[in-house]
């Protein structure tokens, strides 16, 4: 991918959820906290979204401090809005209240000088299902060994 640069990854999402759909969005930041995603001092672990009022809104996504940003440092957890069509939003709204769907931020990145953030509309799994992941995954990696070795 050119002209993309990742910051952060919520890497626990593909566990913990089944991903169904992706979204690409903007971001509403201050001048320090752009500063400070640029450094990479992001971190997106407890973060997620939900739809208020026609609006969609990443929840506890913590962007740490600017060193140099003295007073016009924000607070690194404050709720921020993202941009999208209104259209992806009222789906997504629906989406979450019918069929128990979650919003989870996937990863932060930068794309021609913005930062992006990548949504998914994903559905818990249970236990079984994170077992199933895992064995799958264990099983993949011992079929490509097998045949590198061979």
């Amino acid at each position: 991918m050119d002209g993309i640069r990742v910051i952060a990854n919520n890497k626990k999402v593909r566990h913990e959820y089944f991903i169904e759909d992706t979204f690409e969005c903007g971001i509403v930041l201050t001048g320090t906290e752009i500063k400070s995603i640029r450094q990479g001092k992001v971190s997106l672990k407890e973060s997620y979204c939900g739809v208020t009022a026609g609006e969609i809104f990443v929840y506890q996504m913590n962007i740490s401090s600017y060193e140099q940003g003295n007073i016009y440092n924000v607070d690194p957890v404050r709720t921020r809005k993202l941009l999208m069509h209104k259209k992806q939003i009222s789906k997504l709204a629906g989406q979450v209240q019918k069929q128990g769907y979650s919003i989870i931020p996937l990863r932060l990145y930068m794309k021609a000088g913005k930062a992006k953030i990548e949504i998914a509309l994903a559905k818990g799994k249970k236990l079984h299902d994170k077992r199933h992941t895992i064995a799958t995954r264990d099983a993949d990696r011992r079929m490509k060994r097998a045949m590198r070795d061979h």
